[in-house]
């Protein structure tokens, strides 16, 4: 089923601020293979109105001992620095963003249809009108974080390797 963005119109406010919550929560729920350093940095692309809201989310909020912090993106910046890249429906070249954020080791979250066969580690689907999401275990392996075995139990659909 396609988000309220992918058919034309606004994603609905309900769903934006239920997926912001989401990306905050994901972050207690991954383990970097390295120190992540004082902060946590999490980039939104083709999401502007998702941006703010993570913004309002995560202010004072800290992850563990981390500090958070959200880079609102355009199409083209550099992805340098970050540790969660979610790729929105209004992302203009979705795939290049998703290879880029590979290659540095960043944890890409998406809201495709098809965005655990693009190469996102989460996707966020609408199932029967709620948010829901996914995993690929294969993809997060590829840019070496580890994910809680408490995110995936709650995970709508957990790919494997080999799928």
């Amino acid at each position: 089923m396609a988000t309220g963005s992918q058919l034309g119109g606004p994603t609905p406010v309900l769903e934006r601020s239920v997926k912001a919550a989401f990306l905050y929560k994901f972050l207690g729920y991954m383990e970097f293979p390295s120190d992540p350093g004082p902060t946590l940095v999490v980039g939104v692309l083709g999401a502007d109105e998702l941006a703010a809201e993570l913004v309002q989310i995560t202010s004072g909020r800290n992850v563990g001992n981390r500090a958070i912090s959200v880079r609102n993106l355009r199409d083209g910046d550099s992805l340098a620095g970050l540790h969660v890249l979610f790729v929105g429906a209004d992302a203009a070249q979705p795939g290049s963003a998703l290879r880029a954020a590979e290659k540095n080791g960043t944890v890409t979250v998406t809201e495709q249809d098809d965005g655990l066969q693009t190469g996102s580690v989460i996707n966020f689907r609408v199932v029967d009108q709620r948010v829901r999401f996914e995993v690929s275990l294969p993809a997060a392996e590829r840019c070496n974080v580890r994910l809680s075995s408490r995110l995936l139990s709650v995970a709508y659909h957990v790919q494997k390797g080999g799928q």
